[in-house]
């Protein structure tokens, strides 16, 4: 009775002037809809409280469109056009209460009588098609969209960036290194018109290229270097040699995510799917069919199925028999039985597509023939969703904010759609080439601009001025450490005998890469945090790592770095091949060093290693860290450990005797890789193993003076050169070699300019 008097009451009214939400709207809502759709309450992931729920819509999509009342879905509820009719299970509206609400939508859905119409809800399209650039006075079709953006801003062209910001931008952005100092010097000396699109076009066709954005696709697709996982289904697998090879030989994107989405050759990468399932069953919404499920909607597409693998999503629109439509293409049997909460339920549904229009069909119901149906869906050429996804990822990872906002979700609207869509069919169009993608973005005005602070949450509507201001990322920080000293870290395959120098991305994550942002990856991480926290100020300011690699980086620098140790007995351990014997001259040595290293255990420290037969028994340690105590012949050590010997004038002419673990029993539950050394000169813990010479990038010649020191630093890790004051500050600390140096290092090394990319 209370919506026919509120109804009695403006029927009148309405029909003369224009309809008021808040005295005529609002309540007619409150009184018939509010106990199923509140701000606490959200069926269908609607709330109707304020008008900007009313707008946003729930899971349906849009609402409400302003000035279209037939076309509404609100209208289409309550009118009973489309099933089911709202209020549900309630008596139906009264045929003025729709009128009114029709009126109120016709008129522009107002906030008030005199507010200008509502904007209407941004829908993502699904299909892509190609805007027509627009008129401007740029050239580059990138530049026209964003030139024609501005000018009807009213926002002045802000320019581009000089030459010395620039070089160093694009190198890290491309390669992820710093240029150097012939570089900087050449490019600012070029007058040519085109040198910017020329030094995109080199830089971009370097080796360095796929060194560099193999980062970024590791963190995309849970690949990590140095980590091995263990489940009761499968052990994670590295796609880390296939990944490389693709971007070094410009895979198609859409060939890439066939490989990943139906590995079908042996050179194929597995690893993907598989390395979802690391975690094994832990509920029913992390099956490995489930986590294939949410991964792929998540990397290719920017949808979310988290919530919605338990229960139906309270935000978005999607499902739980959504999700598990999804991960029937990639789960053992064709027909999956829906849980709820871990609840299971008589439902069951068979493999098909979050967009139902789009998906292929199985030939059969075999798992190859559901995931090559799987390609073939998410592949079809209606689908923009999957260029779109990637493009806004590349252009968030250059500009510092996406197109659309949030990278992993793509409903939301972009700043400039018509630019996103341009670069989606362009990209379509150019075969899937991601090189290419990046330098037409690299070779853009946009990415030119001189940068802006970043927000965190910008208040009201964004607008783009120009990139954010960016932390380079935990590689580059290490990388720039290599390129400044020549020295870089080594690794080494875990069955290999010799290793190689390498940039950072194959070097297994530790505490200083951790804390300037390298993530687990033990999930997808499409953007890395970027905020400085204390860990980062710890380890940057009083970090063993940091310490200890710029004193080496140093002592390399000015040629005081001694050659490391070559070990006398190096293996790597594999279980199923039992004890390794081993039997070393030590008649010249003084000191042994017996260590035992961790080369990607899933738990090391339940890993027990032993040093046994009588020549080792008769060892007495001066330095015992390591070890522990043990029941039988041997010396018992932990995982890692060095235990060290001093045999001076024992009369030890040959040390013999055999490695093995001794806690045999639980090796299947921490999938142990370690390795054994045995060493007659003092080790250097960060090369163990012999390693090849060759570096990422040519050494620098050992430095000698005072002035060759400060200006290698300046002009390598800040693309310029010292102030008189930086310059007379710098002398004074080197001083003190080759303390002094790495001292100067760590000091320019905390410079904002050197931290960020401006």
């Amino acid at each position: 009775m209370r919506s026919l008097l509120v109804a009695a009451l403006t029927v009148g009214v309405a029909s003369a002037q224009t309809v008021d939400f808040d005295r005529q709207i609002h309540p007619l809502l409150a009184a018939r809809c509010h106990s199923c759709h509140s701000q606490e309450k959200r069926s269908g992931g609607l709330s109707l409280r304020t008008l900007k729920d009313l707008m946003d819509g729930g899971r349906s999509g849009a609402l409400v469109r302003p000035g279209n009342g037939a076309g509404s879905l609100l209208i289409q509820r309550v009118s009973g056009e489309t099933n089911p009719r709202m209020p549900l299970g309630s008596e139906a509206l009264a045929a003025g209460d729709v009128a009114v609400i029709r009126k109120w939508i016709d008129e522009g859905a107002r906030a008030t009588p005199t507010s200008a119409a509502a904007r209407p809800k941004w829908e993502a399209p699904l299909a892509l098609t190609k805007p027509r650039v627009p008129a401007s006075a740029w050239t580059k079709p990138v530049d026209r969209f964003v030139g024609s953006y501005l000018a009807k801003r009213r926002i002045a062209d802000p320019g581009v960036v000089s030459d010395a910001l620039f070089v160093r931008r694009a190198s890290l952005d491309l390669q992820g290194l710093l240029p150097n100092r012939e570089l900087v010097r050449s490019f600012t000396a070029d007058t040519a018109p085109n040198k910017r699109e020329r030094l995109v076009t080199k830089l971009l066709n370097s080796p360095q290229y796929a060194e560099h954005w193999i980062s970024f696709w590791n963190d995309l697709l849970r690949n990590d270097e140095g980590v091995s996982y263990f489940s009761e289904n499968a052990s994670r697998k590295s796609i880390s040699q296939w990944l490389f090879h693709a971007l070094d030989a410009d895979l198609p994107y859409d060939r890439m995510v066939a490989s990943l989405l139906n590995p079908v050759t042996v050179n194929d990468p597995e690893g993907f799917l598989i390395g979802v399932n690391w975690r094994g069953t832990v509920n029913a919404s992390q099956t490995p069919y489930m986590q294939a499920a949410q991964n792929t909607a998540q990397i290719f597409l920017g949808i979310n199925l988290k919530c919605n693998s338990c229960h139906d999503s309270f935000i978005s629109r999607w499902k739980l028999k959504d999700a598990y439509a999804l991960a029937s293409y990639f789960s053992p049997e064709p027909k999956l039985q829906l849980f709820r909460c871990d609840t299971a339920q008589d439902q069951y549904t068979e493999a098909g597509f979050l967009y139902p229009e789009l998906s292929h069909k199985p030939l059969s119901a075999s798992l190859a023939d559901r995931r090559a149906a799987a390609v073939a869906t998410f592949l079809d050429p209606r689908n923009g969703r999957l260029a779109r996804t990637l493009v806004n990822r590349i252009w968030e990872r250059m500009l510092g904010r996406g197109l659309v906002e949030l990278p992993d979700e793509m409903d939301g609207e972009p700043w400039n759609p018509e630019l996103l869509d341009w670069l989606a069919a362009d990209f379509v169009e150019s075969n899937y080439d991601i090189r290419r993608l990046i330098g037409q973005i690299a070779s853009s005005r946009a990415y030119q601009m001189p940068t802006v602070a970043r927000k965190e949450r910008p208040t009201g509507e964004y607008v783009f001025r120009g990139p954010e201001v960016r932390r380079i990322t935990a590689e580059q920080f290490a990388d720039a450490i290599g390129t400044i000293t020549g020295d870089w870290h080594s690794y080494r395959p875990a069955t290999a005998l010799t290793g190689n120098y390498g940039r950072e991305w194959h070097i297994k994550a530790g505490n200083l890469t951790r804390a300037l942002g390298r993530p687990i990856r033990d999930q997808v991480y499409s953007a890395r945090e970027t905020d400085a926290t204390t860990l980062q100020a710890l380890e940057l300011v009083n970090g063993e790592a940091l310490t200890h690699w710029l004193e080496r980086g140093a002592k390399r620098l000015t040629g005081q770095l001694p050659p490391a140790a070559v070990a006398a007995f190096d293996r790597p351990y594999v279980v199923k091949n039992g004890p390794i014997a081993f039997d070393v001259d030590v008649s010249n040595a003084k000191r042994i060093w017996l260590v035992v290293s961790d080369t990607g255990s899933y738990s090391p420290e339940k890993v027990e290693a032993v040093w046994r037969q009588p020549e080792v028994n008769a060892l007495t340690p001066s330095n015992p860290s390591g070890l522990r105590e043990g029941e039988g012949a041997g010396i018992h050590v932990k995982t890692p450990s060095v235990v060290s010997y001093d045999i001076a004038g024992k009369g030890f002419t040959r040390l013999k005797g055999e490695v093995a673990l001794e806690n045999t029993e639980i090796t299947s539950d921490i999938n142990p890789q370690i390795r054994f050394f045995l060493f007659t000169d003092e080790p250097n813990m960060e090369q163990l193993t012999a390693v090849d010479p060759k570096a990422p990038l040519v050494a620098p010649k050992p430095l000698r003076t005072d002035a060759e020191i400060i200006d290698r630093i300046f002009w390598t890790a800040l693309g310029r050169a010292p102030s008189l004051a930086e310059r007379k500050i710098a002398a004074a600390a080197l001083e003190h070699k080759p303390e002094g140096v790495a001292d100067l290092l760590w000091a320019v090394m905390m410079k904002p300019e050197f931290q960020l990319i401006y």
